[in-house]
């Protein structure tokens, strides 16, 4: 997990450092550039050691030094890659991503085509680059314009002034100077299989445990994020079987539901448990912060990246990868507004779509959360395995019963792992298990008075501000960032809704 940055088209090194800079959260262990005397151009990496901490260091070369990449996050079947790539190539490091240059050699645009991970690297090739980001969008990538260069970025607030058009790098795509984008991957439509439940349980549970499993690959130390929740908990039962001793990282209000749940699982799991409580006088200190980092003012993007942030900063502590069930919900029909869906069909469609938008919402939250305290997280739910899988299985065994039962096909996939209380335990989002909704009503009467959010939202007509809390929300946006233009046009929104004040 690092940060990366690009100029191609021009090298100007003050202004890279500058970006740079901005990104050092990101990777706070090593810094390193590669200026091309061809392009001409220039790549910067921030750096966030997990694979090879000490050889690792980035920019990586080829064997004729003339090849460079830059990377950020984790490529999983690099064990596999290893042996035939060092039959014809001489590797310097133990780093994945010195395995996706040497791919690159021998494949050049198809490269993509035989990783299998979350990434988003920039490698440079003579005089072109070539650019690519993960099928998803776990790792996030940005690009716009400075005069006649092309710059790339991991973060939006990276890009000073004087860069336009910046646009979000999109999932599934690689760019080649040469050639321009292309497309590689979407999420497949794909009908459903119709098959007996106990099949797809077999399924689930063998197509899971290998993604969890992939996922624990690391130098450095490993936890999980554990709200008490099916999700993750199901993760964690699984990481606990195959590591032995598994730290596990909670946050909430005093007394909170969270918090309960949490030390129940930690409990049955034996997992070494951290908790923190959430009080609303350092929330209130740290919503600056949290808008900052997270790069939005979504409102309810903001409510979930509160604990997220908290729990990022307790595991930082103790750990530098964190595995989470973002992607869950959307796999398997765990949002309350599923149920409102007219027919399986409807539904089947709808969370492909919800699974398609996850790059620049919970992803994106998962992202800046975790790399704002500089820990890598992962997503297990999302391997690309799961995802076709659970492409196949059919609505009617995701909700089930009247009323329905969210995610029933997962727990009961999962339900000899846990206690019953946690399998069957009713849906709740981060933000309302942890409390953390209940925290902001009372914190956001005592800042904005209803007159002065209207007012605000008036002055703002060119956004759709739904809410007081968000108009609040978007004040700090806007005063968070010294050159707001890029993030304003890229903010993603988790729902339209009509304007609050309207």
């Amino acid at each position: 997990m690092c940060g990366i940055v690009t100029m191609w088209g021009g090298a100007d090194v003050p202004f890279v450092k500058t970006m740079m800079a901005s990104l050092v959260h990101r990777g706070p262990d090593a810094e390193g550039t590669f200026v091309s005397e061809r392009g001409p151009g220039m790549l910067g990496h921030r750096r966030l050691s997990i694979m090879d901490p000490q050889g690792g260091n980035q920019p990586i070369y080829n064997e004729n030094r003339d090849k460079a990449i830059i990377a950020n996050g984790e490529i999983y079947n690099y064990p596999m890659l290893y042996p035939d790539l060092s039959a014809n190539h001489r590797f310097t490091t133990t780093s994945d991503t010195e395995a996706i240059l040497h791919l690159y050699e021998d494949c050049a645009d198809e490269v993509v085509d035989q990783l299998d991970g979350m990434y988003a690297f920039v490698i440079a090739d003579d005089e072109n680059i070539y650019a690519a980001r993960d099928p998803i969008g776990i790792k996030p990538l940005y690009y716009g314009e400075k005069g006649s260069s092309l710059v790339f970025a991991s973060e939006l607030k990276a890009f000073p002034r004087g860069v336009a058009n910046v646009k979000e790098f999109l999932p599934g795509t690689f760019y080649h100077s040469a050639r321009g984008f292309q497309t590689f991957y979407e999420v497949p439509e794909i009908a459903v299989q119709e098959a007996p439940a106990d099949r797809y349980i077999e399924e689930l549970r063998e197509t899971l445990e290998k993604a969890v499993v992939k996922r624990l690959m690391s130098d450095v130390p490993l936890g999980a994020f554990l709200s008490g929740g099916l999700d993750s908990s199901i993760i964690a039962a699984i990481a606990k079987k195959h590591l032995g001793e598994l730290h596990t990282f909670s946050v909430g209000v005093e007394g909170s539901r969270d918090l309960k749940a949490a030390r129940l699982v930690s409990k049955h799991l034996g997992t070494i448990h951290h908790e923190y409580v959430l009080t609303e006088k350092e929330v209130r200190e740290k919503l600056p912060e949290i808008v900052y980092y997270l790069e939005s003012y979504d409102q309810d993007l903001v409510r979930s990246a509160i604990p997220c942030f908290f729990t990022s900063r307790l595991a930082a502590d103790y750990v530098k990868v964190i595995l989470t069930g973002e992607g869950a919900d959307e796999l398997f029909g765990g949002y309350t507004y599923y149920k409102d869906i007219s027919s399986y069909e409807t539904l089947h469609g709808e969370l492909r779509r919800s699974v398609a938008s996850l790059h620049n919402i919970n992803l994106q939250r998962v992202d800046r959360m975790t790399m704002a305290h500089s820990i890598e997280g992962r997503v297990p739910f999302l391997d690309l395995t799961m995802i076709r899988l659970g492409q196949l299985i059919p609505s009617k065994l995701k909700l089930v019963g009247s009323p329905p039962v969210e995610k029933w096909i997962l727990r009961k996939a999962f339900e000899d792992l846990l206690p019953f209380e946690i399998v069957w335990r009713a849906k709740e989002q981060f933000d309302e298990g942890s409390g953390t909704v209940d925290l902001l009503e009372g914190m956001l009467a005592e800042i904005l008075t209803e007159k002065e959010a209207i007012d605000y939202c008036s002055s703002h007509p060119e956004t759709t501000l739904r809410s007081k809390e968000e108009c609040y929300y978007h004040q700090l946006f806007m005063n968070a960032y010294e050159n707001p233009e890029p993030l304003v046009s890229n903010v993603a929104r988790w729902a339209e809704r009509p304007s609050w004040a309207a």
